[in-house]
């Protein structure tokens, strides 16, 4: 009591609207108040001071309240959206404060409250989305050793789970949702997920606890338990689960019918990418940070913003299962011929996936219903198509997008065809819709009418020519008559405003006459609102048939972008067989292909049972790494159901794709390149399988040359003996190209190039056996470095040739195989020899002694 005590005469030394501020900002301490004062959201204290930097707006000052001056900064309630934006995409929160009293019948300061609270992950606001971007909700949970993800798009009511074994799979989790905001409990120990991100929110443990989790799941989807969406085994997702209802109940006080189930994301049922081989492959982002040059800006050519949100999530999620694939397959094969019709209708159909959640949520706005009610005129005509297909997955989306006549029928009917955007001003229901609507809208556009009669009437009555009847907002209906009619003015004419030159009068017919005017437009804009709240209430049976549409024509815009990539960039489809192995002809990177001015060289790649790894040699700039990549990616295309880049592609099961491609050091954390690599490196040695594929490159290189070729060495035999994975070991280290003949499964292959003199040309084609050179020098002159260091490298490199002597520190200097080198063959001793072709039984005791005393010479 007594701090209750101090905090009420804390508050009653202020003024009454700061009071009311006050009381609040307590209910919101951690995030921005936008106050709502006439025309303006207002920031006050604290909030105004972080708003005016983080906006770069002005701050001022407003008076004074318990004896201080108040900073203040604000923003117009007409452009707040592009406040909140940047607020949003900066990670930040923000509640808005609206008044909700009457301003006539207050006493006070006019009631307000919070009426929502945007923040990154719970935004749904057109203006505030990025449209071809999941915006994900996310909140992770410990329990010993299991880790919980739950990951909500409020946008789309997409309600998903994950539950994994160890921190690094949540990692590369996190890494492929990168959601716009991330819920953790107090207590959660693995800090270096969360550092540094963008919108990390820390929860109370409370929201995490598993009964409170099932409680408010089943109250959402009105059922007795969650036996029903198979998430019951998953305890440690479900703790999460609660945590992010929790928050969206919280931020959104509002219902949530658009949230309909929760499943649950198996690994088993995608090949795993984990964080190093998302990066390196560039799926959707480069390593610059960047969407340019990645696999989905070429692959992406969608018609509406949410298939191009699906096929992002398709890149990060290639299936396991080949029957699932294979129908995507089939159906981008029966595209083929009519991907180009289908596309045309698809780009009026628009993102009504997002549409459909501002209606859950009733925030749609006007222009919402017309987007909606233009898609749902398309059906009709797009019907018919999709009936004449027999593929299996283009029947169920045949079956999901069936018309909804009595929806589009009742959005043509109530919504007029050009709306404005906003509800405030009316204009929004269409003539017809409500009758009583209608006649108070006669009765106010009846005033034209009226006027031009009454100012007829009043010309003629007083002989005033210049007489005209007139309207403004201020001063309402006025008669305005010169200064020179003064004389002819009647006695009944009040005057209402004094002008230069003219007079403005009233007079009781004409004042009668504006008070139902007025009356009649404020009470049509009141019933035109009352209408609109009406039509969400209306809207929400359809819901679920319009989200099963939703998802069915992203589908469908996917598999028609697949079906122009083929036919536009020569894709063909790749065949799935049962046995392990890839085999590729003539297959080409697809993204690098797109960046040259060249022809891209295409070149053949064959993995099977007999030939498991592929030791790459071949120089720097070579095409090792490019022909690397654009296998896993060939591999994960397949997987999604897209056509590849390949003249032929014949694909195994794969379980996992692996990359150990390229290093930076990780200074934040304290690890240096080396160790980065091992890192990778021993991620893969951990997990891969005999159906992963792995993608190594130049492994050891961070260390001395010993030991990064023992280390390289022993990677490679347990990759090939142990794991037996497929595997694309690139390496310069050529004393490697030696365990072609002495590991099973392993054969040699390199990248050519040419020399003319001291010139190098790079052929990019891939060939059998072991490089002849690495031309390290050359590379470096290309590079241009001085032709002195050039020089003396060149002497260097013939005393070290001529000495059978490894270059130390580094691994890439140009020793060339036919020049003595280590050998991690263990050679047999000469001694050895020699005791073999030895029979004892024909030396006496004293050639014994002496053979003994010579091998003892020799060692």
């Amino acid at each position: 009591m007594p701090s209750e005590t101090k905090t009420e005469q804390a508050l009653s030394s202020h003024t009454p609207m700061m009071q009311q501020y006050l009381g609040l900002k307590s209910q919101h301490p951690d995030i921005l108040l936008f106050y709502r004062m006439g025309d303006f959201y207002e920031l006050f204290y604290d909030d105004a001071k972080r708003a005016a930097a983080l906006l770069d707006i002005s701050l001022t000052k407003r008076g004074q309240s318990a004896g201080t001056p108040i900073p203040m900064a604000g923003v117009p309630y007409h452009a707040v959206e592009g406040y909140l934006s940047r607020l949003v995409q900066l990670g930040e929160s923000v509640a808005i404060c609206e008044q909700i009293g009457d301003p006539a019948t207050s006493k006070g300061p006019v009631e307000r409250k919070v009426v929502r609270i945007v923040t990154p992950g719970t935004v749904t606001d057109e203006a505030l989305l990025n449209e071809r971007q999941d915006n994900l909700l996310c909140a992770i949970v410990q329990l010993r050793n299991q880790y919980g993800l739950a990951q909500i798009d409020l946008s789309s009511g997409r309600f998903l789970l994950n539950q994994v074994d160890n921190s690094d799979d949540l990692a590369a989790l996190l890494q492929r949702l990168n959601p716009a905001e991330l819920l953790y409990p107090e207590d959660f120990a693995a800090s270096y997920l969360i550092e540094k991100r963008k919108g990390a929110r820390r929860r109370p443990l409370w929201e995490f606890e598993l009964a409170t989790a099932k409680r408010l799941l089943c109250q959402q989807f009105a059922t007795k338990d969650l036996l029903s969406f198979g998430v019951e085994d998953a305890p440690v997702a479900l703790m999460a689960a609660g945590c992010v209802m929790q928050y969206v109940k919280d931020t959104q006080r509002a219902a949530l019918p658009h949230i309909r189930a929760i499943a649950l994301e198996r690994s088993q049922d995608n090949i795993v990418l984990d964080a190093a081989t998302r990066r390196n492959l560039e799926l959707t982002v480069n390593l610059a940070g960047n969407y340019e040059h990645t696999l989905a800006a070429v692959l992406d050519r969608c018609q509406t913003a949410m298939g191009s949100r699906l096929l992002k999530r398709w890149i990060h999620a290639p299936l396991r299962s080949q029957a699932e694939v294979n129908a995507r397959l089939d159906a981008v094969t029966e595209l083929d011929s009519n991907f180009d019709e289908l596309q045309q209708q698809l780009k009026h159909i628009g993102d009504i996936e997002r549409v459909i959640a501002r209606l859950a949520l009733r925030s749609a706005r006007p222009r919402d219903f017309a987007r909606l009610r233009l898609a749902l005129q398309q059906l009709p005509a797009l019907t018919p198509q999709l009936s004449q297909f027999s593929s299996d997955l283009l029947c169920q989306i045949s079956h999901s997008s069936q018309p909804l006549p009595a929806l589009c029928q009742l959005l043509e009917q109530a919504i007029v065809e050009n709306p404005p955007v906003l509800i405030r001003d009316g204009g929004v229901i269409a003539a017809g819709y409500n009758a009583e609507l209608d006649q108070w809208r006669a009765l106010a556009s009846g005033a034209t009418d009226y006027l031009e009669q009454l100012e007829q009437r009043e010309r003629e009555r007083t002989g005033i020519a210049s007489l005209k009847v007139g309207f403004n907002r201020i001063h309402g209906y006025y008669i305005e008559t010169g200064r020179s009619a003064d004389t002819k003015v009647p006695a009944e004419y009040v005057r209402r405003q004094t002008l230069k030159n003219n007079e403005r009068y009233i007079i009781p017919e004409l004042k009668e006459y504006e008070d139902k005017v007025l009356g009649s437009q404020s009470k049509a804009l009141a019933l035109e609102k009352q209408l609109y709240e009406q039509l969400f209430e209306l809207t929400v049976p359809f819901l679920a048939q319009l989200q099963q549409l939703a998802q069915a024509l992203a589908g469908l815009d996917v598999l028609c972008n697949f079906a122009e990539r083929a036919d536009s960039l020569n894709y063909k489809r790749p065949q799935l067989r049962a046995d392990t192995g890839i085999v590729l002809e003539q297959a080409r990177h697809p993204v690098v292909e797109q960046v040259l001015t060249e022809p891209f060289i295409a070149n053949p790649l064959t993995l099977h049972q007999q030939r498991r790894m592929l030791m790459i040699t071949g120089p720097n700039m070579g095409g090792k790494s490019t022909y690397m990549r654009q296998t896993a990616l060939i591999v994960l295309m397949a997987y999604i159901g897209s056509y590849v880049p390949a003249d032929k592609a014949v694909i195994g099961p794969v379980d996992r794709i692996f990359t150990r491609i390229g290093a930076s050091d990780d200074l934040a954390s304290g690890r240096s390149t080396f160790m980065v690599e091992m890192t990778e490196t021993a991620t893969i040695l951990h997990h891969a399988t005999e159906h992963s594929l792995v993608l190594m490159d130049e492994i050891g290189r961070g260390t001395s040359t010993y030991d990064g070729l023992s280390l390289a060495w022993a990677c490679a035999d347990y990759l090939a003996t142990k794991i037996k994975a497929l595997t694309l070991f690139a390496t310069h280290y050529f004393e490697l190209t030696e365990l072609a003949g002495q590991l099973p499964g392993l054969a040699n292959v390199h990248l050519d190039a040419v020399e003319h003199g001291d010139d190098i040309v790079f052929m990019h084609h891939v060939q059998d056996g072991a490089a002849s050179k690495s031309f390290g020098l050359q590379v470096a002159q290309l590079a241009g470095v001085p032709k002195a260091v050039i020089q003396r490298a060149r002497q260097k490199l013939a005393e070290l040739e001529h000495h059978s002597t490894p270059v130390s520190p580094k691994p890439n200097a140009a020793v060339t195989t036919t020049a003595p080198q280590l050998s991690l063959l263990d050679a047999e001793h000469p001694i050895v020899g020699q005791l073999r072709d030895i029979n004892p039984d024909d030396f006496s005791a004293r050639q014994a002694l002496e053979l003994l005393y010579q091998l003892k010479q020799q060692l």
